[in-house]
Formats: C-alpha cells, structure tokens, sequence
C-alpha cells in the first residue's frame, strides 16, 4: 500500500489546473459547521473553529468546501430555519467572520460553497411575523401558503398532506387559516409563485456572492413549486423514493424555470461559481433536469448513496447515472454520507435493505473494511465526489444516544420512529485526548462515545494502512493520475462474480464485494488498495471487500 506523510497534498495535474470547469472532477468536503470545530469552548462549533482547521482541508486534499447553514436562525432545525439569510448566527460567529474564512480558504487554495435554504423560512423571520401580526388578507401572507381550513368551522387541514417530519403538515394560527410546512412547524414553506419570493432570493445570492463565496448547496431544490391547487395526496400515486414519497410537492416542473433565472445571476460573476442542487427524484434521469445547461451544474446522486454494497446493483446505477448525464453535459457526482443520512461505514456494517437511517452498529469492523472499499470506488469513478466531515476517519454513526441528548426534530414528531440524523453529527476527533477530543475547549452539544479518540485525526495521522492516510493518498492519486476525475464513460473489465472492473486510459480500479477472496489479473503497477492484496505471476488476490486501483503505466 502507498503511503504519503507530505504535509501539503500535492499540486494538481497542470492541464486540470488549466481547466476553469473545476466542478468537474472537484472533490468537495461537506464542513457540519456546529460538529467541526468549537474555538470558544461552549460546545458548539463555529466559522471561527472552521477557519482555524481549513489547512487539515487543504492537506487532505479536497478542492472545494461546503458549509451547512450558519445563517441567523432559532434552530428548530440545525440552522435549516433561516430567520436572516444575510446574517450569521451568534453561535457561529459573525459575518467578519465569514469573510475571514473564505479569504483563508481562497488564500490556501480552496473554494467554498455555502447552503441556501429556499424551500421554507423560519418562522422567526420578518415576513413571517408579519404576516401572523397581519392577519388574513395580508400582503405577507401571500408569500406563504396561508389557506382556510376544512371542515363545518375551518377545523380541519387544508388538504392531506404530510410532513416529512411526520404529523400533519399544515398548522393552524389564532387567527383560523392553516399554514404549510413540509418539514417542522416552525419551517413555513414559501409561496414560489409570489414574485417577491424570487427578488429575495435573488438578492441573497448576490449577497453572498459579493462576499467572495463560489457557490451554492440549494436545500430541498426539488420541493420549491407545489402542485397547483394544492390537491390531496388521495388523487396522487404515491411512489416511496429512498423513505420520502414523491407528492404533489416534490419534483414539480416549475423549479426549473426558478433555476434558469438564478444562473442568470450567477453567470455575472467571474470565477466559475456554482449551483449544486439537493434534489430527491424518483430516478437519475429526472435528476438530470436539474443540471442542464442553463441550470445548475451539479445535483447530488442520491440513487448511488442508497445503493447496497453489491455489484450487480453498483453497476447499474454507475451506468445510469452516466448514461442520464451524459446528454446534458453535467457530470456525475458520487456520494456515500452527509448529514441526513446513516454513515456509510455504519450502513455497510448492517444487512442490506435498511435504508438510509439505522439504528443498530452491526459489525463494525465488517462496515470499516466496506467503507473503505467503497470511498476508492467511488473516488475512481468519472466525476464530482463528496465526502463527508469524519467519513475519511472511518467515523461510524454513533447510535446509543438517549432521548435526552437527541435534538433531531424528525424524532420527537415520529415518536421515535425515524429521525436518527444526529448519530452521524456528533462532533469530530481531533485528538486522542483532551476535552472533546479536540473539538473544543469544553463539552460538545451532542455527547461524543468512549474511544473517539482512537479515531481522532492525531491516531491517524502518519499511520501506516489508517482510513485518513487512505483518504490522504486517494487524493493525492486524483490530483496527479491523468485519467482520474472528470469524464463521463467507464470501460467495464470482465470480472469474477459480485466483483466490478473497469478501465479509464491507463488507470484500472476492481472492487470484490463478493464476501470471499478473488483473484484477478494484476494490471500492472498497484497504486492504493483498501486492503491487503498480494500479487504473483501476473495476477492478484483480492480480500473480500477490498478495492484496489492499478496503472499500466511503468
């Protein structure tokens, strides 16, 4: 196995550096702000925590870093209820602070995209405090969806919808009329169809665009055009897409005409800003609508995250997703883990067909060896990745938190029965010792378990066959083989059974989820591999749940 302690990842390939479609082949590190790093010791991570850890970023080699939201806000929803979007939430900071930061990471080399929560506001915000002040009738109410309610006296919801949350998804107002929410009750959803909504968001695009930011994670891009008349679901086939239903509110054909004049405004800025949409589809190709030429550049391949770790089904939605990007001439993107989802080293380690949010370890040490297996697949693959903050420490999801400790909305308004995104946000190791591992100066907002620290980035680091330094060469190996990164095509090897094979120029990547040892061709000089692999006369063994990457060239 290759091993790099460089402290600075290497330079990228000159012609990718050439290149001003970066977003092509950009490796992006999704930054959990609250989870990453506390500077003022009250348990809560911080931009200023962020900014002080961007050089760990840049060493480990990504391009690019996503930050989840830090905007003013009540935290009914981790942030995702944005009071003020052009401010920033004293538990994080300030907006100097913001700026700091993104001067750092462009001064280090590194981009970094911001959230934007367009589907819903708080209900802490101007509008809709207004608009409660107000009344019915009031102009503000129009910029949400404010409706009378069913029923003899109004007493009923105005249709059947459901939050994703659970429990109903309209609540009612002293006042009789109901209001929507497609997530927690203090999440009113915008009215897309009033115009102001559109010169708003506008505005704060060009906001934070002047401050220096290169681009935007759109939240819920699917969800921001309903259905019109708002119709019941009872009228609706309902189709389960990765434990959401696909409804009248999700994947409307209006969104895109919203996106079309958002890369308007984003094309004015020099230096190949970008759009990346977090869109739930029922398939790839609807995905694809996203990312056409005049909309957004990126959409996260949610059928990837939720596929099993098998070949037969890997395959299938490789070559879906690049046969569905190819006529829009978007690229691929490839993920296994974010802040909503169950860690992948977590998934892995439990039977397949669980879905996304489990709530059980499984055999850790099974899900390690996977995970690892997985991220140099997924890293082989023609496109855009993105990693998770923790995934590159072999992180599981921490799944014994009590009810007490638990902060994630969806759990309380599911009775406990979904709503486990907190497991995969508990704070980050950075030290084998200390106070919260390195995380702060004091606790940490939700508990850390008992031998983080032996996952911490300082055990890692320098350590020969550890997850970090895996991650470390995997992308070191992105920046320098000229046939990884961007592309839109793989050429499939013949493989063993439940092992997938594939050539890009000279490189070749084989990946044995079989469960046994294979063995295969060696394909000349062996570059990483997850696991130990031994080569004799030309061919190789391949441990189960080993991924191995090779280049012909001597």
């Amino acid at each position: 196995m290759t091993q790099r302690n460089s402290a600075i990842a290497p330079a990228p390939n000159p012609a990718k550096a050439k290149r001003g479609d970066w977003w092509r082949d950009a490796v992006i590190y999704q930054v959990y702000p609250r989870s990453f790093a506390d500077s003022n010791g009250d348990g809560m991570g911080d931009l200023e925590g962020v900014r002080s850890r961007l050089p760990y970023l840049r060493d480990l080699g990504v391009d690019a870093v996503w930050l989840s939201p830090f905007y003013a806000s009540p935290q009914a929803d981790a942030g995702y209820d944005v009071a003020d979007y052009r401010a920033v939430d004293p538990m994080f900071g300030n907006l100097l602070d913001a700026d700091a930061l993104i001067r750092d990471a462009h001064g280090l080399g590194l981009r970094v995209i911001v959230d934007l929560v367009p589907n819903h506001s708080s209900d802490q915000h101007e509008w809709f405090k207004r608009a409660l002040r107000e009344g019915p009738g009031s102009p503000l109410r129009e910029r949400y969806h404010f409706r009378p309610g069913k029923g003899e006296h109004g007493e009923l919801p105005p249709n059947d919808w459901e939050s994703i949350f659970g429990g109903p998804a309209w609540t009612r107002v002293p006042d009789g009329e109901w209001y929507l929410h497609l997530f927690a009750p203090e999440q009113p959803d915008f009215n897309w169809e009033h115009p102001a909504v559109g010169d708003e968001f506008r505005s704060v695009l060009r906001f934070w665009l002047d401050i220096g930011v290169d681009g935007f994670r759109i939240d819920v891009a699917h969800g921001l055009v309903k259905a019109e008349g708002l119709p019941d679901l009872g009228s609706h086939d309902q189709v389960k897409l990765l434990g959401n239903d696909v409804m009248p509110f999700f994947d409307q054909d209006g969104v895109h005409d919203i996106y079309r004049q958002w890369r308007l405004v984003l094309d004015e800025y020099a230096g190949e800003r970008i759009f990346v949409a977090e869109a739930w589809t029922p398939t790839v190709e609807r995905t694809a609508n996203y990312v056409r030429p005049d909309e957004l550049h990126q959409a996260f391949n949610f059928q990837y995250l939720a596929t099993d770790w098998d070949a037969a089904e890997l395959r299938v939605v490789i070559d879906r997703t690049l046969e569905a990007m190819r006529p829009v001439g978007a690229p691929a993107t490839w993920v296994l883990s974010n802040h909503d989802v169950t860690r992948h080293a977590t998934r892995f380690a439990n039977p397949p067909g669980l879905g996304t949010q489990i709530r059980t370890a499984g055999d850790r040490e099974l899900g390690l060896r996977r995970a690892r297996a997985a991220t140099l697949l997924m890293l082989a693959l023609p496109g855009s990745a993105y990693i998770y903050q923790g995934e590159e420490l072999g992180l599981p999801d921490v799944v014994d938190l009590s009810d007490e400790v638990r902060q994630d909305p969806a759990y309380f308004r599911g009775a406990g029965q979904d709503g486990f995104r907190d497991g995969c946000r508990v704070p980050i190791p950075w030290t084998r010792t200390g106070s919260s591992y390195g995380f702060g100066n004091g606790g940490s907002w939700l508990p850390q378990p008992d031998g983080w620290g032996e996952l911490s980035i300082e055990a890692q680091t320098g350590t020969a066959g550890s997850t970090l330094e895996l991650y470390r060469d995997a992308l070191a190996a992105r920046r320098t083989q000229p046939d990884l990164g961007a592309g839109d095509s793989v050429e499939w090897l013949r493989a063993p059974e439940g092992v997938l094979a594939f050539r890009r120029g000279e490189f070749v990547c084989i990946a044995n989820t079989s469960g046994e040892s294979v063995t295969t061709s060696a394909y000349g000089r062996l570059l990483l591999a997850s696991g130990e692999v031994t080569e004799a006369d030309g061919e190789a063994k391949l441990p189960a749940d080993t991924t191995v990457w090779w280049t012909t060239t001597p």
